[in-house]
């Protein structure tokens, strides 16, 4: 379900829309549960797959983090 939430995440922040062809003619969704381990863990890799291909054909830069630049500080939310 996480994987779902995030793939609805990135369309709404993004207005793109992720295709995801293979992972829809699993025909396996999260509230399945009366698919077995094995169909539930091949759709979600699937799905990993085709948001990440997503992304990484959106040519979109990468952040490097530097160590040196960090701040020492740490902010904790109660």
């Amino acid at each position: 379900m996480l994987m779902i939430h995030i793939k609805k995440y990135y369309e709404g922040v993004t207005s793109e829309e992720i295709g995801t062809d293979r992972y829809n003619s699993l025909e396996i969704s999260p509230v399945h549960i009366h698919k077995d381990k094995k169909a539930h863990k091949d759709a979600l890799l699937t799905l990993g797959d085709e948001i990440v291909t997503h992304i990484h054909g959106r040519h979109i830069p990468v952040v490097n983090y530097s160590s040196e630049t960090a701040s020492t500080k740490v902010a904790a939310e109660h």
